[in-house]
């Protein structure tokens, strides 16, 4: 297995990323992003700690070879098409096995169908894997440009934690993902992908089982929060709630069963969590969430 993971040190694997400086040494925010990311936000930079890119490739819904057994996918989907996604998710400790093809990961997506089971797509959030520093949980992105992970080792995430990501297309069509990190957004990486100016959006808690080891995996629950999206009119931000045409697999007025695994949504659709069906759930919702005139400002 470790013959499939390349460690990169330096370049970000991005294919167009705008000139920015790299990130300095920080620690992990301490408030909210008071800005939308991009470029021109204050503080902007670029992550060019060292990257642990992973070509372990897992056969993804709607590709080849995909076996439902092993995936338990707990989220939404947008009915339509948006220029971008933001939103806070919690960190957990999974019972992800050593040298495994296990996974726990919590993210945002941007992807379209191509047709002729095609599908492009960008994501970023956290996770925890089986093969990539076991035990550890890591930033991640992951695009079909390059059809690898990409772990960013520059940024030390624990169970507890909770980090804002936000992807969305810039101006000029490429699609960006974004970490607020030192109370500044960092950029991850830059993709010029065949989606066009807006996408269908995913915000998904995703757990893999290793088909080759059958066994338990535990995973507390993720609250995801504060998940806004970019109209690709150009205006203003809005929280995801029940007014977007949005595709949940059930009904999203019960609990949704995936596995073992639960989902509760707090706030359709823009406050939710998913895990252990037995845990109990968080209550903790931000400030922000429910007071911020301005989806942007820090509540």
């Amino acid at each position: 297995m470790t013959s499939l993971v390349a460690a990169l040190t330096g370049a970000n694997p991005a294919v167009s990323a705008p000139s920015l400086p790299a990130c300095p040494s920080a620690q992990k925010s301490t408030r909210a992003p008071s800005e939308p990311a991009g470029p021109a936000a204050t503080g902007a930079c670029r992550a060019t700690g060292h990257i642990l890119e992973s070509g372990v490739r897992l056969a993804r819904r709607g590709e080849p070879g995909f076996t439902p057994s092993g995936y338990h996918h707990l989220g939404a989907n947008t009915g339509g098409e948006w220029a971008g996604v933001s939103g806070r998710l919690s960190v957990v400790d999974g019972s992800i096995r050593a040298r495994s093809y296990d996974f726990v990961a919590a993210r945002f997506m941007v992807k379209r169908n191509l047709g002729r089971g095609t599908i492009s797509w960008l994501e970023a959030g956290w996770a925890e894997t089986g093969w990539a520093d076991p035990g550890r949980q890591k930033i991640y992105t992951f695009n079909t440009n390059s059809k690898t992970w990409q772990f960013y080792d520059q940024y030390t995430v624990r169970p507890g934690d909770k980090v804002w990501l936000d992807v969305h297309a810039d101006s000029d069509g490429v699609w960006s993902a974004w970490l607020w990190w030192g109370n500044r957004w960092n950029l991850l990486t830059a993709q010029r992908l065949p989606l066009g100016a807006t996408a269908t959006i995913e915000q998904y808690v995703e757990v893999h089982v290793d088909a080759g080891k059958p066994g338990r995996i535990d995973v507390p629950p993720v609250t995801v929060d504060n998940v806004r999206l970019q109209p690709g009119d150009g205006g203003p931000v809005r929280f995801w709630r029940d007014d977007v045409p949005t595709l949940t697999g059930s009904d999203p007025a019960r609990r949704e069963l995936s596995g073992g695994f639960c989902l509760d949504w707090l706030t359709r659709y823009d406050t939710w969590t998913a895990g252990d069906c037995g845990r109990a759930r968080p209550i903790e919702v931000s400030r922000r969430s429910r007071t911020s005139a301005d989806p942007r400002r820090t509540g």
